[in-house]
């Protein structure tokens, strides 16, 4: 690892609840900025490689916005259909349930219904109140079952990278190439300088994850504190970081560009300041990306770069 890792507050550091929460919460804030200013300073090669030219933008939440992020991975595409499926069945039922009872209140309504019936059952709207939810709950069933099989069933990665929830930033491992690096959250004022929007504030980190594109990327998630979650909205991703345990999770982006997540599991008082940036570039990009990040973390020599010193 670099020596941006040895900077900075503890890994483990925790935050009790008190009267002084408030004081701890804004020292807390002033020394992450103060470690990402540090890394800014000594990772000049590392913001060179992280600004890739004419990348668009893609996932990341927008003013009033009320739908899903773009999705660019089949898994996204699958979860944004199931819930459109499940809005339709939900507000057939919200409007039938609906209906009913208005009817109800008109037909029974005590002048119209002066003397009601006395009877307790009857056999077949018990048997349809029965069997109907049964059958949606199977219709259902056939087509939510398919999609989570395809996001827990780990194919085999073509890239491998382990992350590691920290209070509160993200460390990444590129655990086939043996280096890796961490994530912190950029200040208002450093975005211009990593190439990020204004509006990307809270979202926008120093180091990015690089993957290239149409390529199954496989994420081994874990924590080193508390539990923190991973994810990507555009990619339809979440999986939950727990001490001590190595979870996963795949994706398969189809469009280069710059994407957005932050923590989704609350994790302290800096649970907001922890987001997360990928960015999907070509293979040919992606080959140069990690050509450099081997070099600058000092990580396994590819084998093009063993056989060429070799040879020498």
């Amino acid at each position: 690892m670099g020596p941006e890792m040895q900077i900075g507050i503890p890994r483990h550091t925790s935050v009790g609840m008190g009267c002084h929460e408030g004081n701890i919460g804004k020292t807390m804030r002033y020394l992450t900025s103060a470690w990402a200013a540090g890394l800014t300073f000594m990772g000049t090669a590392a913001l060179a490689q992280e600004n890739f030219e004419g990348l668009e933008t893609i996932g990341k939440p927008v003013e009033r916005g009320t739908g899903f992020q773009p999705a660019v991975t089949e898994l996204a595409r699958d979860i944004q259909w199931l819930d459109t499926f499940l809005l339709v069945i939900i507000t057939i039922i919200s409007l039938f349930v609906t209906a009913l009872l208005a009817y109800a209140c008109w037909k029974f309504y005590e002048k119209r219904n002066p003397n009601p019936s006395s009877f307790t059952h009857n056999t077949a709207i018990e048997v349809t109140w029965t069997v109907v939810p049964i059958a949606i709950l199977v219709v259902i069933g056939v087509f939510s079952l398919p999609v989570l099989f395809k996001q827990q069933i780990i194919p085999e990665g073509d890239v491998t990278i382990k992350v590691t929830g920290y209070q509160w930033y993200w460390g990444y491992e590129y655990v086939d190439h043996g280096f890796g690096y961490e994530s912190f959250m950029l200040e208002r004022d450093q975005l211009a300088e990593y190439g990020y929007a204004d509006d990307e504030y809270l979202l926008a980190t120093d180091t990015a994850v690089v993957v290239p594109v149409n390529a199954t990327v496989v994420m081994q998630v874990t924590a080193a504190d508390v539990i923190h979650s991973w994810t990507i909205p555009s990619f339809g991703v979440k999986q939950d970081g727990v001490p001590g345990r190595l979870a996963e999770l795949w994706f398969k982006a189809e469009q280069e560009g710059v994407y957005f997540g932050q923590c989704s599991e609350l994790c302290g008082q800096a649970h907001a300041y922890m987001p997360i940036t990928v960015k999907v570039v070509s293979q040919e990009v992606y080959d140069a990306w990690l050509a450099g990040a081997i070099d600058q973390y000092a990580g396994i020599p590819l084998e093009d770069d063993v056989l060429k010193l070799a040879s020498n």
